[in-house]
């Protein structure tokens, strides 16, 4: 059933029992599937002109190539993004969609700063009538309804991350560390992809192992990624290898390798694909990095909340394939070139 029509039936009913309430990359999913039963706005489509964007962090630039993908097909498309910054803090978020609501956004985005505690605000948006989607990291709780959302495919991507792990120190084995981002879904599923693939190689070989020394909470931060990595370091001398959820938490590793004398001797992978990550594995100093195409998910989460408008069934989530990028693939970007000239 269109959740259009399906939502106005309920308000009907509703109506009757009570009264003043608030009436380049390859594409994941492209075939629509029936969508979930998320309360959506009843005023017509043509007044659904803004959308509040509160975003993970705009002090990573992954996040601010996805705001500015939404701003721009947003542009071409005649809505308009309110853009906010989370700050990581799942409070101020919470606020943040309150003010949205206040505003009377047409549609209300989000990157989770909490996969969990979001929840609370997501319920407000729905009771006011407002959709709620997500990109990048998905709400992982049953207090509010998400009509879509849109993301890298996060396990596979964490799958190609232990790949290029097994790759790199399959042969001689030795202790790597996770510089992880558990309070996210989306690093909570590159994790676990990870971890899958590890074990598969530790239970299949008859030689060396891969042991996961240690998991630490690096909150996707160069900053907190430099103790991490720090302390790791400290914990475990012997380590041969990181793995990090994310650029800037990798970078911050880097870093701290290199103040210890162990840039050589302690080999990092990371995630995303951001310039800067990019720039760091064609210098040679992350090996590579499962990539992310944040353009298009930001764009595409457009073309889902107008869709959502036209009364189209949507799918529940829209899931882009991620691929490893190496310093070969570094030679070769022109990204990279350009910004070189």
């Amino acid at each position: 059933m269109n959740t259009r029509r399906h939502f106005l039936a309920l308000v009907s009913l509703a109506a009757a029992g009570c009264s003043g309430s608030n009436s380049n990359p390859p594409a994941g999913a492209d075939v629509p599937a029936p969508g979930p039963s998320g309360t959506v706005a009843t005023a017509p489509a043509a007044a659904k002109k803004k959308i509040g964007f509160s975003t993970l962090t705009l002090g990573n630039p992954f996040f601010r190539i996805i705001a500015d993908s939404m701003t721009a097909e947003a542009t071409r498309m005649g809505y308009e993004v309110v853009l906010v910054d989370g700050e990581q803090d799942v409070n101020k978020q919470t606020a943040q969609v309150e003010d949205f609501i206040t505003q009377g956004v047409a549609a209300i985005v989000l990157n989770p700063c909490d996969s969990k505690g979001i929840g609370t605000a997501i319920r407000k948006a729905n009771e006011a009538g407002i959709p709620v989607f997500t990109n990048d990291i998905k709400y992982d709780g049953t207090d509010g309804t998400v009509v879509c959302h849109i993301a890298t495919d996060n396990l596979q991507g964490g799958r190609l991350a232990g790949e290029a792990m097994v790759k790199l120190i399959g042969e001689t084995g030795g202790k790597i560390a996770i510089i992880d981002y558990p309070d996210v879904e989306s690093c909570q599923l590159r994790v676990k992809g990870f971890r899958e693939v590890i074990e598969t190689h530790n239970g299949t070989t008859d030689g060396a192992k891969i042991e996961i020394a240690t998991t630490l909470n690096g909150r996707g931060a160069r900053e907190a990624g430099h103790s991490c990595a720090r302390d790791a370091i400290q914990a475990h001398p012997d380590l041969v290898a990181m793995f990090a959820i994310n650029d800037p938490s990798a970078l911050g590793a880097r870093v701290a390798l290199e103040d210890a004398g162990k840039a050589d001797a302690v080999r990092i992978i990371g995630f995303d694909g951001a310039p800067e990550g990019k720039q760091a594995i064609l210098d040679g100093r992350i090996v590579c990095d499962p990539i992310q195409f944040p353009e298009r998910m930001g764009s595409e989460t457009v073309v889902m909340i107008d869709k959502y408008f036209r009364g189209d069934d949507l799918a529940p989530e829209i899931l882009i394939p991620s691929a490893l990028y190496y310093q070969e693939d570094a030679r070769k970007d022109p990204s990279l070139q350009k910004s070189a000239q």
